[in-house]
């Protein structure tokens, strides 16, 4: 039978979708390494990510966390970082590093019929990194003459404030680079903090994509068989120091026609039960293009090109932070037009036709994010990161499709006051 092109198909909301998240395969190696895998995708490419309890949470010297990270991959005992980086590019295979407040990454994208060519050299990365001093003194004076650059850019300042005023310059979600700390950095902190959270740390592993047949085997003989999980380290915990005042202006460049503006206040993490319906209220109020703060602040008044609110990806604590950049004549409208929509949700009802337009945009967008082996092992890491199962998936999709107006009103009212807000503008 043809297709009829003259009848449009039935649309069908996002809301109305029955969304799953398909389960990931967890094993064990020898050495006590939790894999967590899912193999799917049409195309033969695969993901391994090397998740290491390794980052600035850990550090007890400014900076040694990520400056380990950046340089596992720039040499070996046997191989220079020219012919780490040749191990690599000769098979088509890319490996990033990455650092985090308490964790830290090795991610390895590949063919699959090279992936046992390139898991001898990861291996090799993880079990015999030597940090060459030479390396070292390149990195930090790349990060130098970065970190000059940058704190010329009024956004760039703008973020590291907020974070320091909300947490203390001392907490894992506050502190920040600095040259001093670049110059102190020695090869003697990078092999220790190395030692103890790489090479005998405790790690996870999460793949995806299209295996080898002899996947397990193959982990086992190359990650299993590391010294890993030598220690049980914990996540330390850090104590808040706040900032006492809550508004503050920064003169970062006077012949800027522009500042930086963040507004933020502390927030519970996901395992709040307000956590999850905030999501929606956040979206309302500024969490895509469609929302109040950029039908206002961006369409109507043309103060930005726009602005966002959200909830920040940490894992202990987090932070409801509004972030935009606005001509400097219109900075404190700006500002005072975040207000009002905040007094806006806290006295009047959300529209069903919003609110339902909002559910539907965030059921549509996590539709997107389980479709796929990259995706779908993505979210199975943030839970099992957080220390949340795929109930909280299903809990959340509830939370979406059943949430009213009046209990959007009573959020508003106990999360968006004015006065539990810091107030930043960067010129």
């Amino acid at each position: 039978m043809s297709l009829d092109r003259t009848i449009a198909p039935n649309i069908k909301d996002a809301v109305d979708f029955d969304i799953q998240l398909k389960p990931c395969q967890k094993y064990t190696l020898d050495n006590g390494v939790e894999v967590y895998a899912f193999e799917g995708g049409a195309q033969e490419v695969m993901l391994m990510e090397l998740v290491f309890f390794a980052g600035n949470s850990f550090e007890t010297k400014n900076w040694v966390a990520p400056a380990t990270n950046y340089l596992l991959k720039n040499g070996t005992s046997s191989k220079s970082a020219f012919e780490v980086n040749d191990a690599f590019e000769f098979y088509g295979a890319y490996l990033n590093r990455s650092c985090y407040n308490e964790t830290a990454t090795i991610s390895l994208h590949s063919l699959t019929k090279h992936f046992q060519e390139v898991i001898p050299v990861v291996s090799e990365l993880v079990g015999d990194a030597v940090f060459p001093e030479n390396e070292l003194e390149i990195y930090k004076k790349n990060q130098i003459q970065q970190l000059t650059l940058n704190l010329k850019k009024g956004d760039f300042i703008a973020n590291r404030f907020i974070d320091e005023y909300l947490f203390g310059i001392d907490h894992p979600y506050g502190k920040y680079s600095s040259e001093a700390a670049y110059n102190q950095l020695t090869r003697e902190d990078l092999v220790a903090f190395y030692n103890k959270y790489y090479k005998e740390g405790k790690c996870i592993v999460f793949m995806a994509g299209k295996f080898p047949a002899d996947i397990e085997s193959t982990l086992n003989k190359y990650i299993g068989s590391l010294p890993l999980n030598k220690h049980i380290i914990e996540t330390p915990e850090h104590a808040i120091v706040a900032a006492d005042e809550k508004k503050y202006n920064v003169v970062n460049d006077p012949s800027s026609v522009q500042g930086s503006i963040r507004i933020a206040r502390h927030f519970p993490n996901r395992h709040h039960p307000d956590f999850a319906p905030v999501q929606v209220l956040n979206n309302i109020f500024g969490g895509f293009f469609g929302s109040r703060l950029m039908s206002n602040i961006r369409e109507d008044k043309g103060y930005t090109y726009g602005i966002h609110s959200y909830l920040q990806n940490h894992i202990q604590q987090s932070a409801w932070l509004i972030s935009t950049d606005a001509g400097k004549d219109v900075c404190r409208a700006t500002i005072d037009e975040v207000y009002k929509e905040m007094a806006i949700l806290k006295n009047e009802l959300v529209e069903m036709d919003e609110l339902n337009l909002v559910k539907n945009y965030m059921l549509g967008s996590l539709l997107g994010d389980v479709d796929g082996p990259f995706q779908i092992i993505g979210r199975w890491k943030s839970y099992i990161l957080n220390g949340l199962t795929e109930e909280y998936f299903y809990n959340t999709i509830k939370t979406v499709r059943a949430i009213q107006p009046q209990q959007l009103q009573d959020l508003a009212n106990k999360y968006l006051n004015e006065e539990d807000f810091y107030e930043l503008v960067v010129f």
